[in-house]
């Protein structure tokens, strides 16, 4: 068995036997990633009823279920993402490369004149392992959910993005703060503690 196989095997099994994960299954959530949200929620009330909502990177659609229930019929949440996503209840899906102009423009036309309460991007890149090269990445992914925001955002809206600490991280942070009124970065306990993951939240955008 070569050492792959059985890098694989373990990561299976520690999924498998992750707290969240089961949690995710008893309750219905597509993914163990809706806690993270809801523990962003709990904390900041982040999402209210009749908000539209962009949710970035949301296969298998865990962010949009929370986003959906949150946001109740009045609302809306369109959801992208690179892979295919099963539908949801008041969630409108499109499918395709958030590199690709021809999707940000679909993106954009299906939103039509409709000013964004939030976006939300839980996307990342896919990792090497090599920290060179990951993080350019992954930063640049923030990048990308920070400009779209900049585009559509409501005044006042906000924007929740994942970012990873390391380089590139502090002066993307400073970037927010530049468009925004109050932001701050928020590490949920579902997020693995091994992992430099984080999330940048930021609020009161001014247009």
């Amino acid at each position: 068995m070569t050492g792959r196989v059985k890098g694989a095997g373990r990561w299976v099994d520690e999924h498998e036997q992750d707290a969240y994960v089961q949690r995710a299954r008893r309750e219905g959530y597509r993914s163990r990633a809706a806690y993270k949200l809801l523990e962003v929620q709990r904390r900041d009330e982040l999402l209210r009823p009749g908000m539209t909502v962009v949710d970035l990177g949301a296969a298998p659609g865990g962010w949009s279920q929370v986003a959906a229930q949150r946001v109740g019929e009045r609302g809306r949440v369109l959801a992208l993402d690179l892979l295919p996503m099963d539908p949801l209840p008041g969630v409108m899906a499109l499918q395709g490369d958030f590199h690709d102009p021809a999707v940000l423009e679909q993106l954009l036309e299906t939103l039509g004149d409709t000013p964004v309460d939030l976006v939300m991007s839980d996307m990342a890149p896919n990792m090497s392992g090599i920290s060179a090269i990951d993080q350019p990445r992954a930063i640049a992914l923030a990048e990308l959910a920070q400009d779209l925001a900049g585009r559509v955002l409501a005044a006042a809206g906000g924007l929740l993005v994942k970012a990873f600490q390391g380089s590139g991280f502090d002066e993307l942070r400073r970037a927010m703060q530049g468009d925004f009124a109050r932001v701050v970065v928020r590490k949920p306990e579902a997020s693995r503690s091994r992992s430099r993951e984080v999330y940048i939240l930021a609020r009161g955008y001014r247009v």
